[in-house]
């Protein structure tokens, strides 16, 4: 996925209309009555992680509410596939469209423009409209979690985490990994190496050999396939995954970053249903308390302390407690959070800067 590269400067230049239109688009939005959604899938069904994950999702919808969902996977960040997918979707009776992909934003704008009376939700985008909304989950919650798993676990003090791209939303899942291996284990240090892909097995596979001849006894990821839980099963390490439970596919598995869609979905068609969709100028940014993120966990290797500990930082998380709050430096020395201060959305997704303690690129 080619995925928010540009989110910030996207919600920046699209806020101001957007927060115009919000109000009316809410009132000016009619009830669906029976809802007919239809999925666009970036991925296949069976990638072991983010497209495979919102198909569960559908599945868990369909029986929760009735419905049947019907779906096109392996559908392209190309306009000229999009399009024609919705479009088919529409004339078939399809009053809320679902998507998956930051690639998708743009068509999807375009769609939402052209049929007013359809609903578009895009998990991963970056627009929105009067009946258009974006979503995404702070994953570093998740990522804060399973990296106290890996700071526990951990007898070398090193860990590693196997990313794709160095920007916002994957650069936030690194520096909470350590935040969160930290709150168990301040001696812990973590390595990170960026595949620039965000499904490739071979490229995945020789980071995580790379990382382990290292000498990192835990890794973690952001990624989309369970290669690196494989590789860690099969050299004696443990593991945390990322988009779904991934203890599925290796044994080294001890926690997992998951999306909950359906937890959000659910509600949000039949709001849609009722005629009570809310437009939102900057889409939907979802925390574990609101649904589409959340853990699995823990392995057979974890503590009932350790789990303990897990679990009481969850309930803080959904508390209010702020993963990213000051004072706070960077790798460099420079103090990015100052004491008394969190980061806000717009910092969060343009973190281009690493904690102090990771090392790697």
């Amino acid at each position: 996925m080619n995925f928010l590269r540009t989110v910030t400067r996207a919600a920046a230049a699209g806020v101001l209309v957007a927060a115009q239109m919000a109000g009316a688009a809410q009132a000016e939005l009619a009830a669906v009555g029976d809802p007919k959604p239809a999925i666009i899938l970036f991925g296949p069904t069976n990638d072991g992680g983010w497209s495979q994950s919102i198909d569960e999702s559908r599945v868990k919808i369909e029986s929760d509410l009735g419905l049947r969902i019907p779906q096109v996977a392996e559908i392209p960040e190309s306009a000229t596939a999009i399009r024609p997918a919705a479009e088919l979707f529409i004339e078939r009776g399809a009053n809320i469209i679902i998507g998956s992909a930051f690639g998708y934003s743009d068509t999807f704008k375009e769609l939402s423009e052209e049929y007013p009376d359809i609903v578009f939700i895009n998990p991963a985008g970056t627009t929105n409209g009067p009946n258009l909304k974006s979503v995404y989950g702070r994953t570093y919650e998740t990522q804060y979690l399973c990296g106290m798993v890996a700071g526990g676990l951990t007898k070398s003090n090193k860990i590693g985490f196997v990313a794709a791209n160095p920007f916002g939303l994957v650069n936030w899942t690194v520096n909470a990994y350590l935040l969160g291996a930290r709150q168990v284990n301040p001696d812990a240090e973590l390595n990170v190496v960026f595949t620039g892909a965000w499904g490739d097995p071979v490229k995945e596979r020789a980071a995580t050999e790379a990382l382990i001849e290292q000498g990192v006894d835990v890794v973690g990821q952001h990624v989309d396939t369970p290669t690196p839980q494989i590789v860690a099963a099969e050299k004696g390490i443990y593991a945390t995954g990322h988009h779904r439970d991934l203890s599925e596919f290796s044994a080294a598995t001890q926690c997992s970053s998951i999306w909950t869609w359906d937890e959000f979905l659910e509600p949000e068609i039949e709001r849609i249903s009722a005629g009570a969709f809310e437009a939102a100028p900057y889409g939907a940014f979802l925390s574990i308390s609101e649904g589409a993120i959340d853990i699995a966990c823990c392995g057979d290797a974890v503590s009932e302390e350790l789990e303990a500990k897990v679990m009481a930082e969850r309930d803080a998380i959904i508390a209010g407690k702020q993963i990213f709050a000051g004072p706070l430096m960077d790798r460099d020395g420079t103090e990015r959070v100052a004491a008394g201060a969190v980061l806000d959305d717009g910092a969060l997704w343009g973190m281009d800067w690493f904690v102090e303690g990771v090392s790697g690129q």
